[in-house]
């Protein structure tokens, strides 16, 4: 069975922040909780070989997920920003100074993340089209 998803990226947004990954140590709890608070709507399950992700939305051009804390992480979020490509926003982070985390990574068809630790420590990931 294939994951037919496809995002559509828009071009104004590059530069925004229009992902926050959530991790939690009770990724339903959280979702249950950001529904009832927030009034968030969520996308069916996505499975991942890291287990499964809550696809959310709270505007039309802002969203996120929720995933599992793994055992060596602590509970938290990390904000992604949309860039024009993903590759070469990577390595201009790496210029500029950053650690690489995550490398460049298709996660379905047309989109590829990464995540680079920004000077200060502070985590970032970048998503956008892998060409």
């Amino acid at each position: 069975m294939t994951d037919e998803r496809r995002h559509e990226f828009t071009r104004d947004l590059y530069g925004s922040i229009t992902h926050t990954d959530m991790s939690s140590r009770d990724p339903a709890a959280t979702r249950e909780w950001c529904t009832e608070v927030f009034g968030w709507t969520f996308q069916p399950v996505l499975a991942t070989p890291a287990g499964d992700y809550h696809l959310f939305a709270y505007s039309e051009v802002g969203g996120g997920g929720i995933r599992q804390t793994p055992p060596d992480e602590m509970p938290g979020s990390t904000p992604t920003v949309h860039v024009a490509n993903t590759q070469t926003a990577y390595d201009a982070a790496l210029r500029a100074g950053a650690q690489s985390v995550n490398p460049p990574t298709r996660v379905m068809d047309g989109v590829c993340v990464a995540m680079v630790r920004a000077p200060g420590g502070v985590l970032i990931g970048l998503s956008g089209p892998t060409d």
